[in-house]
């Protein structure tokens, strides 16, 4: 399951104990619309890691305190620090790999 933040980023995505994926992204998005059934679905099958959606344009104090140029922009979190940006429009299975690598 997916969570949206709503003015708790912190407890979401820094305070976590988990992996976890912050999906940056906006309503009229293509390819972020492209991109949540992607990130639902390794949601859905792995409960090693948390999926996170922040809306850029309810949000963008947080979107630039991390560098989203561009979205979607994938930024993975470990012990509340960011470790990986991805950008662009991600398969499953590169997702997967990234998120296994930084585990």
């Amino acid at each position: 399951m997916i969570k949206k933040v709503n003015n708790n980023f912190e407890e979401l995505a820094l305070g976590n104990n988990k992996l976890t994926l912050v999906d940056f992204y906006a309503d009229w998005c293509g390819p972020c619309r492209a991109q949540t059934p992607i990130l639902e679905e390794l949601s859905n099958n792995h409960d090693w890691f948390e999926v996170v959606s922040l809306d850029v344009d309810d949000n963008n104090e947080i979107a630039f305190k991390y560098g989203v140029q561009s979205i979607p922009t994938l930024i993975i979190f470990k012990d509340g620090n960011p470790v990986k940006k991805v950008v662009g429009l991600t398969n499953d299975k590169e997702l997967l790999k990234i998120l296994e690598e930084n585990k």
